[in-house]
């Protein structure tokens, strides 16, 4: 499987997108798709998507489409899913616990370890399994323990303490549901950030767009 360094960003936000249809493909029992019947699933061209798989290899056969399960395989490659790596979560309230409760880590690669929090209710509980520490022992547990990537479920107020306290513990990755933008050293750390509210503005103008685009010429003008 070839490797490029210099894939895009485009195109690797688009890698968790073929392996999640992929995914839902394997699991309707279909064997084999084209690149064009593929493309019609996620709105894509069959040339984007042949040029996308192109940057990291020879996929499919020329009137024969992808294997779906193979295909699957070699993205989940790419990504790095067969690597093992492992969670903890800061901050178990409301998000952290949903997300915890219905974000099926392992069934993605991933293991999850442990959740930290400070409240004496939560501390010393468990979650779906998952023990939870108080966040003092943050240091401690991470000098313990390989962990590839923190949940930040934490209070805006708190989100550029924790997220300092990861890196500085050594944890190379940090997804960030804070919705604040933590400021790092990009040679240290990869933080990738969640913000709900972009989501929905941009639905909010795709909404306003088409509203508008059904509205009369007469009545637009008024």
């Amino acid at each position: 499987m070839k490797r490029n360094s210099k894939v895009s960003t485009a195109v690797i936000r688009r890698l968790p997108r073929y392996y999640r249809q992929l995914s839902e493909l394997l699991e309707a029992g279909t064997v084999r798709i084209s690149s064009s019947a593929l493309g019609r699933t996620m709105g894509l061209t069959a040339s984007q998507i042949r040029q996308d798989l192109f940057c990291f290899g020879e996929f499919g056969q020329q009137g024969y489409g992808y294997k779906v399960e193979s295909l699957r395989e070699e993205i989940g490659e790419i990504l790095g899913l067969s690597r093992g790596h492992t969670v903890v979560v800061l901050g178990v309230g409301n998000l952290g616990r949903a997300i915890m409760e219905n974000f099926r880590f392992s069934h993605n690669g991933f293991t999850l370890l442990a959740a930290f929090d400070v409240s004496e209710r939560i501390v010393g509980t468990e979650v779906m399994g998952v023990p939870v520490y108080h966040a003092d022992t943050l240091e401690t547990y991470l000098a313990a323990h390989r962990v590839d990537v923190g949940v930040l479920t934490v209070p805006i107020s708190e989100a550029q303490t924790m997220g300092d306290r990861l890196i500085e513990a050594g944890v190379p990755g940090i997804w960030n549901f804070t919705n604040y933008e933590i400021t790092y050293d990009p040679a240290r750390a990869v933080v990738e950030s969640v913000h709900f509210l972009d989501s929905l503005l941009a639905l909010c103008y795709m909404i306003s767009q088409r509203e508008d685009a059904a509205r009369p010429e007469n009545e637009a003008e008024t």
